[in-house]
Formats: structure tokens, sequence, C-alpha cells
């Protein structure tokens, strides 16, 4: 699938109607989700004929994006029942198989199924200190070959040392640099949208011997 056609049909999804700040819900425009699994296939053949989990997944976008790349088997994982029901609804509309598991995931136990690649856009830890890095160590200890992940390019440095030294990955690399789109969605935001740099990371976790 080319990226325009990824792009374009990620960009019909439905999203939050009622977005929840205390989880920091934001949507993961069409753009960003497209390329960074786009990246994720063509760069590392990491999606196409694996098992991929979509990390706090919201709408679903990055996990649906995986399903159309080919993955073998998708999984969506959301604390919010209403994220998923839209989730669900997105995937059927778009003729996709997707699972979904409503759990947090520090507390998040896969029996019996082995991932390969997890990506996910985390909350940036500007509601409750440190989700970023919760999702982040969760991420390495459940993936068998990559994480994908958006974070403040700002946190740069914090998030490469962190994950090298405390979370077990072997590798941590940007592979680019992005614009989020924050569109207006919480009555404390003054501007109609907010450009925020990201970056698109690639993790490896440690292979046990």
């Amino acid at each position: 699938m080319k990226l325009k056609n990824l792009e374009s049909l990620l960009g019909d999804l439905e999203q939050f109607s009622n977005p929840k700040i205390e989880l920091e819900q934001y949507p993961t425009g069409p753009h960003i989700a497209s390329r960074m699994l786009y990246t994720a296939e063509n760069s590392f053949g990491d999606v196409s004929g694996k098992v991929v989990a979509d990390f706090g997944c919201g709408c679903g976008t990055l996990g649906i994006a995986a399903a159309l790349l080919g993955a073998e088997h998708v999984l969506g994982i959301d604390v919010d029942a209403e994220s998923l029901e839209i989730a669900s609804s997105n995937a059927e509309e778009l003729e996709v198989e997707m699972n979904f598991v409503q759990c947090d995931i520090q507390n998040l136990k896969l029996r019996g199924l082995t991932v390969d690649t997890i990506v996910m856009n985390p909350p940036f830890g500007t509601r409750r200190k440190g989700a970023d890095m919760d999702f982040l160590s969760s991420a390495l200890k459940v993936a068998s070959v990559a994480v994908y992940s958006l974070h403040k390019t700002s946190t740069r440095d914090h998030i490469k040392r962190a994950a090298i030294r405390d979370f077990n990955a072997s590798t941590a690399e940007v592979l680019c640099e992005l614009r989020y789109d924050v569109p207006q969605l919480y009555k404390f935001h003054k501007k109609r949208e907010v450009d925020i740099a990201v970056d698109l990371w690639r993790f490896a976790p440690k292979r046990v011997q």
C-alpha cells in the first residue's frame, strides 16, 4: 500500500467526541500515523506478518494502520472503554481484524502470545508526570522485536538515557522529527491548534539469552 493511500484511509477514522484530559487523550493524526507505520514496515520490516500491539490505542489509528500494512495479528490495548468502542467501530468500518483488551498497560499480562512490535503514541506526561516513561518501560518488557513511539523532542536526551539504562533497550534511535498538531480539544486550550515537535523513536529490546 502506498503512503498516500494509507494516510487517506486513516483520515476517515472516527476520533474522540469527548476526550478525557486525565488520560491525555489526543488523536494521532493520519499524517503522523501513516508515516510511523510506513517507516516501521518499509525500513525495518516490523509490521507485515508480525504480531503488533497498539499500546494506549485510543481510537485505534496506529493498530488499524498496522493491519492495513499486513500485520498477522493486531491487538489494541487501552484503559478507556469508550475509546475501545470507537476503535472497534473504526476497524469494522475498514474491514480489518483487531482484537481489543481493556486494561492499564502496567497491569498487562499476555499469556501465550508473543508480541513482535509495539506501536504507541503515549501520554506526554504533562497531566501525570512519568506516564510516558511508564508506557515505554512496559512496552520494552513486552515487545520481542521493536517499539515505535512518539515523544516530545524536548525530552530526547532523557528518553534515550532511560531506555538504555533503565528499561533494557539495546538500541534507542530517533528515526525522524515530526510536527504533532494538537487541536483545540479542551477548555484550557487557548489556540485553535498548536504544533509540537515530536520524535519518532525505534527501540529494540535486549534479547533474552
